[in-house]
């Protein structure tokens, strides 16, 4: 390779005297954040889904009530669904860059696209999970519990996996806003 002093007044670098060098140890940092993100998002992917099976399973016979029958449960039920639905396409969007080595769509929007939904999401699970606590503690102090445990416990737990979903969506969300600061100070979204 030629240094910069070799080329005459008017010459360019060829294209191969241009190529960067990209150090193994950055790479391996890309992949290791890439891999946190990828299993963060699986982990909330997971606990979405069980929350929206268990709430979904929650109906013990025609003398038991439903969990249809209240509305902070179907909240409940349909934030996990979309969270579980939004984890695996950003999965499918992780497995995408470490596969082609690029992302998906353009690099602002997709910096943007993450941070904005994974925001969107989290505050979606908090009140989802929120208000189906609230009545689950109110369902407690009533007759609906003590005649019938095993759909308050269902419900607890429900709950509870959702606000498990909540915390690892959270995480990824605080990842993505580290990547939005990184492109807005930098240009990439990376800051290696």
């Amino acid at each position: 390779m030629r240094s910069p002093h070799d080329f005459r007044n008017g010459e360019s670098p060829t294209y191969r005297d241009r190529t960067h060098f990209h150090s193994t140890v950055a790479a391996q940092k890309l992949r290791r954040f890439n891999s946190l993100i990828l299993l963060l998002r699986l982990a909330s992917f997971s606990f979405s889904l069980a929350s929206a099976v268990f709430m979904l399973t929650n109906s013990r016979g025609s003398g038991s009530p439903h969990w249809y029958d209240f509305d902070a449960f179907r909240f409940a039920f349909v934030a996990n669904a979309i969270v579980a639905l939004y984890s695996v396409f950003e999965m499918g969007v992780c497995v995408w860059e470490f596969s082609r080595e690029t992302t998906l769509w353009p690099e602002a929007f997709q910096v943007w696209f993450d941070f904005g939904h994974d925001q969107v999401f989290s505050y979606l699970l908090l009140s989802a999970g929120s208000a189906a606590a609230a009545l689950a503690r109110t369902m407690r102090g009533g007759d609906t519990c003590t005649a019938n445990k095993a759909f308050c416990l269902q419900s607890d737990v429900a709950i509870g996996l959702g606000f498990a979903a909540f915390l690892f969506l959270a995480f990824s969300s605080c990842f993505s806003g580290f990547r939005v600061a990184c492109f807005l100070i930098t240009g990439s979204r990376f800051h290696l």
